[in-house]
C-alpha cells in the first residue's frame, strides 16, 4: 500500500449521493469538519455553521473566477455537427485580440476541445454562424486541439450565447439555472474564463461572507482560471508521472500583501477550495514566497508534498482517483480522508460539485 498508487484513491460512490442539481437555497449544504491532524473524530454540520468552526482569526483565500459559457456548437464544411469547448482563458485571449486586428477581422490561438461524429482534420475549418469561426492548427490526446479563432465583433458577446460546461459526471446538460448557480456569489466579471467553477466557493452567499467579515475574518481574492486539469483522469499507476494541465493564475500585489501580513501575524490561513490552495502553493513552490504573479502554473499536489502558506482548506467531496482527491490527501492523512469519505457515504452526503462541503483545519 502506497501514497503513490491509484488504486488507493478510490472509494464506493453510489450514483445517488452524486450531486445533479444544487440545493434548493445556495449556502443549505452540509459541512464536514476534520481536524487536520487526523487526532479528532470527523464531526457533521451545516455550512451556516462554518464561523463556528473556522480557526480564530483565520483569512480566508477565494478564487474570484468565473465560468465563461464556453460550450459552442458549430458546423463543418460537411455540414456535420462539432462541439466546440474553450479552454484557453478568455481574458488573455482578448487582451492580445487588439493587436492582432485587420479590417475589423480578428484573431488568435488557443486551446479547446473538439467532439465530432467524425474524424477532426487539421486545416478543417469550422463555422460558429457568421462572426466566428475555427481552424484546426494541431491535435492532440482526448480531443484536445489547438486552433485559430477568428471573428468579428465582440467575442464575450459570442460566448455570452454559449452553454456553461457542466462536469461531465453530472451526466446532464446545463439548465437556465445553471447560469447564476454554477457561479460563485464573489466572482468577478472580468475574471470570466474558467471551464469549471471553484466549487468550494458555491457555498457562500453575500450574507455569509458579510457575517464573517464582522466576526473578524479576513477576506482577499485571487484568480485561478479553472482548466482542463480539474476533468482530466488520472491513467498512471504511479500517481507522481501524471500530467497535470497548466492554468493561468493571478495574484495581485494586495493579495499577496494581505496573505504575507497574515503569515507574518500568526493567523490562520484557509483555502477557499483546490483552486486557490494550487494558486498559493503553486506560486510559493515557484518562488519561495507567496508573492504577486501573473503567468502560468503547473503544480500536481499529492501526498508527500510540503505546504508553505496554507493552513486550513475548504473543500467539496472529489472523484475518486482525482487529483483533487490527491491534493485533500496531502494537506490531511490520506486514511483519515478516505475513512472520514467513507463516513460521509454512509451519513448520505452529496458529493462532487453541486455537493456537500469539508472543512479541514
Amino acid at each position: 500500500m502506497s501514497d503513490y498508487d491509484l488504486p488507493e484513491y478510490n472509494f464506493a460512490l453510489p450514483d445517488s449521493l452524486i450531486a445533479s442539481h444544487p440545493p434548493e437555497n445556495r449556502g443549505d449544504s452540509r459541512l464536514m469538519v476534520l481536524a487536520r491532524n487526523g487526532l479528532v473524530p470527523p464531526r457533521d454540520a451545516m455550512f451556516c455553521d462554518l464561523p463556528s468552526y473556522l480557526p480564530k482569526d483565520a483569512l480566508l483565500v477565494a478564487n474570484n473566477s468565473r465560468v465563461l459559457p464556453a460550450r459552442l456548437r458549430g458546423k463543418r464544411e460537411s455540414g456535420g455537427k462539432v462541439e466546440f469547448l474553450l479552454l484557453s482563458p478568455l481574458p488573455l485571449i482578448l487582451k492580445n485580440a487588439a493587436a492582432s486586428s485587420r479590417r475589423g477581422i480578428f484573431s488568435q490561438e488557443a486551446e479547446c476541445l473538439l467532439r465530432a461524429g467524425g474524424k477532426i482534420r487539421i486545416g478543417e475549418i469550422i463555422e460558429f454562424g457568421e462572426n466566428f469561426s475555427v481552424e484546426v492548427l494541431a491535435k492532440g490526446e482526448y480531443g484536445m486541439c489547438w486552433v485559430k479563432l477568428s471573428w468579428r465583433g465582440n467575442l464575450e458577446d459570442i460566448f455570452a450565447n454559449g452553454e456553461i460546461p457542466l462536469p461531465p459526471y453530472l451526466r446532464r446538460k446545463a439548465e437556465n439555472g445553471d447560469k447564476t448557480r454554477y457561479q460563485t456569489v464573489y466572482g468577478s466579471p472580468e475574471k470570466t474564463g474558467s471551464v469549471a467553477a471553484p466549487t468550494a466557493g458555491l457555498h457562500f452567499t453575500e450574507e455569509m461572507k458579510n457575517r464573517l467579515l464582522g466576526l473578524g475574518f479576513g477576506w482577499t481574492e485571487l484568480t485561478l482560471y479553472v482548466g482542463y486539469g480539474t476533468f482530466s483522469p488520472v491513467r498512471c499507476q504511479d500517481i507522481r508521472k501524471h500530467a497535470m494541465h497548466p492554468e493561468y493564475v493571478e495574484i495581485s500585489a494586495d493579495c499577496a500583501n494581505t496573505i504575507r501580513q497574515a503569515k507574518a501575524d500568526g493567523r490562520p490561513i484557509v483555502a477557499v477550495g483546490t483552486t486557490s490552495m494550487r494558486a498559493m502553493e503553486g506560486v510559493a513552490q515557484k518562488t519561495g514566497e507567496i508573492g504577486p504573479w501573473q503567468d502560468w502554473l503547473n503544480i500536481f499536489i499529492y501526498p508527500g508534498k510540503r505546504f508553505k502558506v496554507a493552513t486550513g482548506l475548504l473543500t467539496n467531496f472529489h472523484l475518486p482517483e482525482s487529483t483533487l482527491l490527491m491534493l485533500v490527501s496531502a494537506f490531511a492523512n490520506r486514511q483519515y480522508v478516505l475513512d472520514a469519505y467513507a463516513m460521509a457515504v454512509e451519513r448520505k452526503y452529496r458529493f462532487f460539485s453541486y455537493g456537500d462541503a469539508m472543512l479541514i483545519s
